[in-house]
């Protein structure tokens, strides 16, 4: 995102296709409409010119602000000389996997090809963002902040701020991503990264401006490609409100830890004299701490703030794991609903399978590769969902991948995991590698229930955690869609399938994604109701063993949605 100041970049629609759509979706969920043309494009966000990718000619790119249940349309025009997807980083589509963005679920945009998205934040508030998910395209740019708003009449648990602040914070190499790409391929690592930015920025190149005495929301996100991140404003205190889409009980921090891919809100008040402050951000868990820094700027600054940058933690685990377990969910809040936020007592639930995920970095074939329970996945010709909704053979196998680890050496493989709808599963992460691990589930939000500083078996605790949470449903940490697994530790999470769909579980460090620490999750029902999955979109771009076929839907069964009707006959 260019600036923190402005919104979203709402692109003009002709009138007479707006009246043709208040016809079609007369009484539906508002629709925001976006046209974004990507490109390549010099940038120097560290000083050294390079290719960068740029949207709208826009490095981060716009920002995308809606309201809960808003339809967001976002045609995406590639004029990159090779293929190109985005993927929404936390905005769960519902039903509809088609739409994720992803290798296994999305044909690419081919270059000079366009491709239109039909998303939806359903039942969803919060702070997320956008990124490019194929080859190496996220160390190039193309990625920007989304807002989910509150609708009017939800009560929101803290008073409006006077202004809705996005800071983008990432690391960064002065090397381009095609570079950065040939490395990899050629089986070598990348090494530590050249600095960080701050919404597309080095130090103190860009600016907060905030008047005394009022209070502001920041919302943050680690867009980065290889480091944990810690934040902090210089004399100022941070108030913790909303993790991806949950908000929080409102506690305060001098700085905070923001792992690989997540998204926080904070507010924050302008109640020091008046000066211009350091937004401080620094890399947690690396030999070599790397710091940079932007502005927060009075109105009536007197100039520089006087007294050194605040310092920050550096590679003290269980300082970090400690803050992630002091994260607790606000259950008197309303959510996208007028009712309390887990008013559902979760831990009640009897839960149908248990899944433990580990992580491994390997040699394959003489090159470096990352692997989840022995499997180096490797995407096919064809993407996942596609294959599965045509019934294409030979593309995939479901239960490539364990539902424990196994001792032996990794190998590639298309990794599918199946898993039934409506199951409630707990999953544990194991990392037994001294570097901290940071992971995502597109489709879905869960509740992290347990972190241990420890290789040791997470057996006794999974036995006994859904107890106490049953009766002490306050001690539940927040919906979110990341979390991290410390280095020699494991984490476990809970979460209900509720979403059908071909999902990616995957690394958010993205040298290990790129090079196979991730699969997909089929989440299955014999249903084929668009109550409960959308059908292929008319507009889907199909590929591979599916160039050529057809894209019009299949009939609906009974019980499925007008909604979800119209939505098909706007794709």
């Amino acid at each position: 995102m260019a600036a923190c100041h402005g919104g979203g970049a709402f692109a003009p629609v002709v009138s007479l296709a707006l009246a043709l759509m208040s016809v079609l979706v007369a009484g539906d969920d508002p629709y925001r409409f976006f046209t974004w043309t990507v490109t390549d494009g010099n940038i120097s966000p560290l000083g050294v010119k390079q290719q960068g990718i740029l949207i709208n000619g826009r490095f981060p790119g716009p920002q995308i602000e809606a309201v809960t249940n808003d339809n967001i349309i976002v045609n995406v025009f590639n004029k990159l000389n090779e293929p190109f997807l985005l993927s929404w980083n936390g905005l769960q589509q519902r039903r509809n996997s088609f739409e994720d963005g992803v290798a296994g679920t999305t044909c690419p945009i081919p270059p000079g090809g366009n491709f239109t998205y039909n998303l939806q934040a359903k039942d969803q508030i919060g702070t997320y963002y956008y990124f490019p998910s194929l080859a190496f395209h996220k160390a190039g740019g193309g990625f920007g902040g989304i807002r989910v708003l509150s609708r009017p009449m939800i009560p929101v648990p803290f008073p409006p701020p006077a202004a809705d602040y996005t800071a983008l914070i990432g690391d960064w190499y002065k090397a381009n991503h095609t570079s950065l790409k040939n490395t990899l391929d050629s089986g070598k690592a990348l090494g530590s990264p050249d600095g960080l930015l701050i919404n597309g920025r080095s130090w103190d190149g860009y600016t907060f401006n905030v008047q005394p005495g009022k209070t502001y929301r920041f919302r943050i996100s680690n867009v980065g490609l290889a480091t944990s991140l810690n934040i902090r404003f210089q004399g100022h205190k941070m108030k913790l409100v909303e993790v991806e889409g949950s908000h929080t009980m409102q506690t305060t921090y001098s700085s905070l830890d923001v792992h690989l891919g997540q998204s926080y809100s904070v507010l924050l008040t302008a109640d020091q004299p008046a000066y211009d402050y350091a937004v401080v951000v620094s890399t947690r868990f690396t030999s070599k701490i790397i710091t940079t820094t932007a502005v927060l700027r009075y109105s009536n600054s007197a100039g520089k703030a006087p007294g050194a940058l605040p310092g920050g933690p550096t590679i003290q685990i269980d300082w970090s794991l400690n803050q992630a377990r002091s994260i607790r969910w606000n259950l008197t809040a309303s959510g996208p609903r007028p009712n309390p936020q887990g008013s559902y007592h979760y831990g009640l639930v009897p839960t149908a399978r248990t899944i433990r995920l580990a992580n491994s970095a390997a040699t394959i074939n003489g090159k470096q590769r990352y692997a989840v329970n022995r499997v180096s996945h490797a995407n096919p010709d064809t993407p996942l969902k596609i294959a599965d909704y045509y019934k294409i053979p030979g593309v995939f196998r479901v239960g490539t991948i364990s539902d424990a680890p196994s001792g032996g050496g990794a190998f590639l493989q298309t990794s599918v995991m199946g898993a039934s709808y409506r199951d409630y599963v707990e999953i544990v992460f194991e990392n037994r590698e001294s570097e901290v691990q940071s992971w995502h589930i597109d489709g879905y939000a869960f509740w992290v229930v347990g972190y241990a500083h420890s290789v040791q078996t997470s057996t006794k605790f999974l036995n006994g955690w859904r107890e106490m949470v049953g009766s002490k449903q306050e001690d539940l940490q927040p919906e979110g869609c990341h979390f991290a697994v410390y280095p020699k530790s494991w984490s476990a999470i809970y979460v209900t399938l509720d979403n059908v769909g071909m999902w990616n579980v995957r690394s958010e460090s993205w040298a290990r994604q790129y090079l196979g620490q991730q699969f997909y999750l089929r989440v299955w029902t014999p249903s084929t109701s668009w109550r409960d999955e959308y059908p292929i979109p008319k507009n889907a771009l199909l590929c591979g063993r599916a160039a050529g076929r057809r894209t019009r839907p299949l009939a609906p069964t009974r019980g499925s949605s007008r909604r979800s009707k119209q939505r098909q006959d706007l794709s």
